[in-house]
């Protein structure tokens, strides 16, 4: 079975992301182990110039880099990524288990985004979209795109 770990800035404050979250990973249990790492974000002030945000992103990527580890293979979810189709996304994964990956772990910034230290250590920068969404909303994004690729890898039904 394989492992997967998310790793992410923040905790999810809003009860509806925490039971979507809770669903897909009762969900993916027949599919996968699920882990998901919280490190804590930064408060950003509003007027936070770019150097502060860049302190702030570097502070953040310190805290995710002592969870990635040397046995994984590291996908940062970044607006600047690939693009990948359900299906697409599927095969990914599913090429990577045949090549014996047995860890993955899925990098999400904070409000941000991500360090470029993060984008050097991850193997693969995937993006699900051109839009920005919330990184507590695209926690459930991530989480229901990984089930449905299980359920197309598996070639079990699922809405398209």
């Amino acid at each position: 079975m394989k492992k997967i770990t998310i790793i992410c800035v923040g905790k999810i404050k809003e009860d509806f992301y925490r039971k979507a979250v809770s669903e897909y990973e009762k969900r993916l249990g027949r599919y996968c182990k699920l882990e998901i790492i919280e490190v804590q974000d930064e408060k950003t002030p509003d007027d936070a110039g770019p150097a502060l945000e860049e302190q702030i992103r570097e502070k953040e990527a310190v805290r995710i880099l002592k969870h990635v580890k040397e046995d994984a293979y590291v996908i940062a979810l970044e607006i600047e990524g690939e693009k990948p189709n359900s299906v697409s996304f599927a095969n990914q994964l599913s090429h990577l288990a045949v090549q014996g990956k047995s860890h993955l772990q899925f990098i999400i910034g904070g409000s941000l985004g991500l360090h470029e230290s993060i984008s050097k250590a991850a193997h693969r920068a995937v993006s699900f979209s051109n839009m920005t969404f919330p990184h507590q909303l695209m926690r459930v994004i991530l989480l229901e795109q990984i089930y449905r690729a299980y359920r197309i890898i598996k070639k079990e039904p699922y809405h398209k």
